[in-house]
Order: C-alpha cells, then sequence, then structure tokens
C-alpha cells in the first residue's frame, strides 16, 4: 500500500510542474499585448515601462517562467490589476463558494444515483430499467445553465418560492444561505445524477454477470444481500473515479451556473478577470483550477485501493 501512494505522490510531481509551464505559456499565446489592454491605447511610455517592469514583462520569457515559479512556492500570486487585492486570499475565497456548491451536489448526486442505477441494472430491460435510462438520458442532455434558467423561471418569478438574484453566505446566515444555493444545487444535481445513473447501471451489469455473483446467489443469498454484499463494492470503483473527474470539471468549471445565479464564486471570478483583463488573477485561477483537478485526482487514486484490493499490489 505505502508503495503504491509513493508511486502516485512522485507522479504527480512533474504533473503540476507541466501544469504550471502550460498556464504559464497559455497567458503568454493570448492575442495582444497585455500591458496596452489593462492600460488602454493612450498610454505613455513611463506608465507602459512600469506596468512591465512589475509584471515582470521586461525580461527574458525564461527568466518570467523562473521568477513566477519561485514566487510559486512563496505562495505569492501576485496582485490584482482591477481590485489590488493579493490573488491568492481572493482565489481561497471564492474557492470556498464554489466549493460548497459542487460538494453538495455531487454528493446528492451520487446518493440518489448509486441505488437507482443498481436497481435499475438488477431489473434489466424492465419498464422501471427502461425510464431509468430514459430519464438519465433526458437529464444529461440539458445544459445546466438551460436547467438554472428554467429553475429561475418557474420557481423564481412564476412561484416566487425562491430568490432570483443575489448570494448569503451560509457561514453569515445558515438558513438564508441554504435558500439561495438551493437552484443552483438543483440544476447540476440533475445533470450529473443522469451521468452517473449511466455509470453506475453499466458497472452494476458487469458485475452482476461474474461468476462470484452466481455462486452467492446459489449460496441462498437474497438479492438485496448481493447487491450490498457483494456487488455494490466492486461496481462502484469506475463510478469512484468518474466522480473525481465530475469534481475536478466542476470545481473549474461551473463558471455558466455561477453567473446564471448570480454567485461569487471561482468560475464568475475566471470571467470576470477575462473581461477586466486582469492577467495575473486569471493566470492564478487557471493555475488554482488545473492543481485541484490534478489533486483531486491524485486523491481519488489513493482511494481506489478501498474498492479495489488489488490496486495495492501495482
Amino acid at each position: 500500500m505505502m508503495r503504491f501512494v509513493l508511486s502516485r505522490l512522485i507522479t504527480a510531481i512533474p504533473t503540476l510542474f507541466l501544469v504550471s509551464l502550460a498556464v504559464f505559456t497559455l497567458i503568454r499565446l493570448i492575442p495582444g499585448d497585455p500591458v496596452s489592454l489593462m492600460l488602454g491605447d493612450n498610454v505613455d511610455e513611463q506608465a507602459y515601462a512600469a506596468m512591465s517592469q512589475q509584471l515582470g514583462l521586461d525580461r527574458p520569457i525564461a527568466m518570467q517562467f523562473l521568477i513566477w515559479l519561485k514566487a510559486l512556492f512563496s505562495g505569492d500570486l501576485g496582485h490584482s490589476i482591477t481590485t489590488g487585492e493579493a490573488v491568492l486570499p481572493l482565489v481561497l475565497h471564492r474557492f470556498g463558494i464554489s466549493a460548497q456548491l459542487v460538494l453538495v451536489a455531487v454528493a446528492i448526486s451520487t446518493v440518489i444515483a448509486v441505488p437507482l442505477g443498481m436497481v435499475a441494472a438488477w431489473r434489466q430491460n424492465s419498464s422501471f430499467d427502461l425510464s431509468v435510462v430514459v430519464g438519465a438520458t433526458m437529464l444529461m442532455s440539458i445544459p445546466t445553465f438551460w436547467m438554472g434558467l428554467m429553475l429561475l423561471l418557474y420557481f423564481g418569478l412564476n412561484l416566487s418560492w425562491l430568490p432570483v438574484i443575489g448570494y448569503v453566505s451560509p457561514a453569515e446566515d445558515f438558513w438564508a444561505g441554504l435558500i439561495y444555493l438551493i437552484m443552483p444545487v438543483a440544476a447540476l444535481v440533475l445533470h450529473e445524477t443522469g451521468i452517473l445513473v449511466r455509470m453506475v447501471r453499466s458497472s452494476t451489469l458487469d458485475v452482476l454477470r461474474l461468476d462470484y455473483v452466481t455462486h452467492a446467489r446459489a449460496k441462498g443469498l437474497t438479492e438485496g444481500e448481493v447487491l450490498r454484499h457483494h456487488v455494490l463494492r466492486n461496481a462502484f470503483g469506475p463510478t469512484w473515479t468518474l466522480l473525481g473527474l465530475i469534481l475536478g470539471n466542476l470545481l473549474g468549471g461551473v463558471a455558466v451556473v455561477e453567473t446564471v445565479f448570480t454567485i461569487p464564486g471561482l468560475g464568475r471570478l475566471i470571467v470576470e478577470s477575462i473581461y477586466g483583463r486582469d492577467y495575473p488573477l486569471l493566470q492564478g485561477c487557471l493555475l488554482f483550477v488545473a492543481i485541484t483537478y490534478v489533486v483531486v485526482n491524485l486523491i481519488v487514486d489513493l482511494c481506489y485501493p478501498i474498492f479495489d484490493p488489488r490496486v495495492k499490489s501495482v
């Protein structure tokens, strides 16, 4: 087990380095001069030179990367051009808002999708199975922003049950914050449940065809015991991998949902930094999203032996 953990940790080091290099390079490949874009067209040479020196753009590209890499190790991602705030605390604050939205949505989706997918696989080709497959396909086919707009239109405007705009942190007012999170969480839950149900059903069907399941039934175990004790753990392995991918994608890709529901999360911060041509902030956001994705998948790899003990010997 320790060998497996060490191998995954060692593999993550070059991955994180390549991620930082990719983020640095992509920012530099954006068309246009970043200093001119941030200061505008009518700018004197002195202001231009001062901004270039502040951003380190007056040095060779290789030296810029080394200086930026050194700053990363000290936790310094620079300062936002538009607000003047330190990038790292700002990103961490916005990430906390996105994380509470994403983690709750994924947890609810998993609780719904796992039993639903397993029962659908157990009753394969029945009317219940057909209904689950059709419903899951429809849910995963509807974009989350459209789902969010329909929720806003019906529950916010037509029924006036939930607030249409604004955000309250649950840390400040738990019940008010919970009310503001209902619709964005529901939009994510509906979409992700469709994806997870199909994965759980597929993996459960594969496990149900294995010999040890037939042997368990021959021993006289009930179908409930077979599903709980012999099928769930083995069928959940592929779903756990998919959960890691979903978490990584959502933590950095909820910009649309956050924009629809005016939630000041990390995704919306990325959109604001793009519109504001705030390159230090955009660079910090992209790097944080990429590192989060790598860390989430690393955690998934380290937890995988819980579901498949054979991984320990790899």
